[in-house]
């Protein structure tokens, strides 16, 4: 019998939910295991173990332990996914995936991950600012998938995954997705996707 991946998370976490939605794409067996991180849980000694930077997602596969959700998701379709669309080898294709994880590590944690952590977790950031490059993200994707089904490729990768998540719950931080038609259609599509799982939903703040 597999033992099931260890996902350590917090549940309202776009990071740990893009791991979520790539482990229920693959369809490979996992179990959550939500960290109490207002108590200090992912600063434990034990965690660190797993997570030296004290940072969630982490994953357990077998014994091999991983954080940073972008390389989560490297290698979850290196070992469950090989021979699908998720990560291509053609140079150009591969190269194109990869800048959409850089915008996933960029643009959207600066813009409307950084609006929702204010929103939803209180953090002291600029939520002004966070709001401003949002809308200068979305403006830039809005135009990408004009005559575009997913971010990179022809067919859904993990840049579709690790952009997902924040976007789709932009709106919990204060950014309105009315504007952008086209991000909206792309989100119904890989929300359409067999096995899509969403991530815990907080209330919406009114949009002023």
């Amino acid at each position: 019998m597999t033992t099931p991946i260890k996902l350590y998370r917090n549940p309202k976490s776009g990071h740990c939910h893009r791991v979520e939605l790539m482990l229920a794409f693959l369809g490979v067996t996992y179990e959550t295991i939500d960290l109490d991180m207002a108590n200090g849980a992912h600063k434990a000694p034990d965690y660190l173990k797993i997570s030296p930077f004290g940072l969630v997602p982490a994953i357990d596969d077998g014994g091999y332990t991983l954080a940073d959700s972008n390389a989560i998701l490297i290698y979850l379709v290196q070992t469950y996914g090989q021979g699908s669309q998720w990560l291509p080898t053609d140079p150009k294709a591969a190269a194109e995936v990869q800048r959409w994880l850089s915008v996933a590590a960029d643009n959207i944690y600066s813009g409307p991950c950084a609006a929702r952590l204010v929103k939803v977790f209180g953090a002291p950031l600029d939520h002004a600012a966070a709001v401003q490059k949002a809308h200068a993200l979305f403006k830039v994707m809005e135009a990408h998938l004009q005559n575009r089904t997913w971010l990179a490729t022809d067919e859904i990768t993990i840049a579709d995954v690790a952009g997902y998540s924040y976007i789709a719950h932009a709106p919990e931080g204060g950014v309105d997705l009315a504007p952008y038609p086209n991000i909206r259609t792309w989100l119904g599509r890989i929300e359409a996707q067999p096995g899509f799982v969403p991530m815990a939903t907080s209330p919406i703040p009114e949009l002023v």
